[in-house]
């Protein structure tokens, strides 16, 4: 399980025309999903990232997390984070999980980070074409592979 953090000041999902989610001051999460991913990579994903100190504590130092924020956050899910681009210029995107493995660990995912954050957690909609909309904060854009934990 692959996942782009993205610090932002606002970020919003955009389904057809219509915005489906927003938040103000927190996380835009881009989550990428293989078939290998289980439990195991959900849970540790989870608790690092709402353990994260990316958010600017009193002196403006990186001291403080999103739960210690009380941010909020959006997930969207993208395929395009497991591309293989070693060959040719089409970028292959055969290590990403179908849907019927890749739902099911999304909504795993969400509902393990909301309980972790002790909050709803604004989403996209699995396999839609998405406008994601964000100012990115700092910048601070951090990617973490639960397959490299060590």
């Amino acid at each position: 399980m692959k996942v782009v953090i993205q610090r932002v000041s606002s970020a919003s999902v955009i389904i057809e025309g219509v915005k489906v989610a927003s938040i103000s001051k927190g996380l835009l999460i881009l989550l990428g999903i293989v078939d290998e991913d289980a439990q195991e990579d959900i849970n540790w994903l989870s608790n690092k990232i709402v353990n994260l100190r990316v958010v600017g504590d009193e002196n403006g130092v990186m001291n403080a997390s999103i739960k210690d924020m009380d941010g909020d956050i959006i997930v969207v899910s993208q395929f395009t984070l497991h591309a293989s681009t070693k060959k040719g210029n089409r970028p292959s995107y055969i290590k990403a999980a179908k849907p019927d493995i890749a739902v099911p660990l999304y909504n795993n995912f969400i509902s393990t980070l909301e309980s972790d954050l002790g909050k709803a957690i604004k989403t996209g909609k699995f396999g839609a074409d998405m406008k994601v909309d964000l100012i990115n904060d700092g910048p601070v854009t951090i990617i973490i592979d639960s397959k490299n934990k060590v």
